[in-house]
């Protein structure tokens, strides 16, 4: 059974197989079959799991997370940019109605640039235009912040260490 929309293009694009097994006990481990890499999931805790590993929505709050930071980095590499030290937490609300869902993602970029960098919009327009963004559901709020110092990285715990928000 297929799911979901025809691509509009007839190009055919590769496909990545990832080999999910359920383990027991609302665990369950899954393979990236082309690199080998593994990683487990687990139901958190206020839905009856352990919540001993990332659930599957905190992957979908990280899979926003780490497209973004992968867009810049994409984008800082054309230009000769470095962005090393950047870092993006993202907060994930689930609804408190019925189905559960992811109600709410909020996205906090820390950039390693001035404010009043010279491709501040580009790397702004490129972190909304990853894949992830654009399959995110319409209905899922996503609130950005930008926060850009002119010579240090974010700082472990950014909310004790002064870093101001733009």
């Amino acid at each position: 059974m297929t799911v979901g929309r025809k691509s509009p293009t007839k190009t055919k694009r590769a496909m990545v197989e990832i080999q999910i097994d359920y383990e027991g006990q609302l665990r369950c481990s899954s393979q990236h079959m082309p690199s080998g890499t593994k990683i487990e999931t687990d139901a958190p805790v206020d839905n009856l799991g352990r919540g001993e590993s990332f659930s599957p929505t905190d992957l979908v709050a990280t899979a926003l997370g780490t497209c973004m930071a992968t867009i810049i980095g994409i984008t800082a590499r054309h230009k000769n940019i470095e962005v090393r030290g950047m870092r993006v937490i993202v907060k994930k609300e689930i609804s408190a109605d019925l189905p559960r869902r992811i109600a709410k993602l909020w996205v906090e970029v820390f950039m390693p640039l001035n404010e009043a960098h010279p491709d501040k919009k580009i790397f702004q327009s490129a972190a909304l235009s990853c894949p992830v963004q654009h399959s995110i559901h319409p209905e899922i709020q996503v609130n950005m912040t930008w926060h850009w110092e002119p010579e240090t990285a974010a700082p472990a715990h950014p909310q004790d260490a002064g870093w101001t928000g733009s």
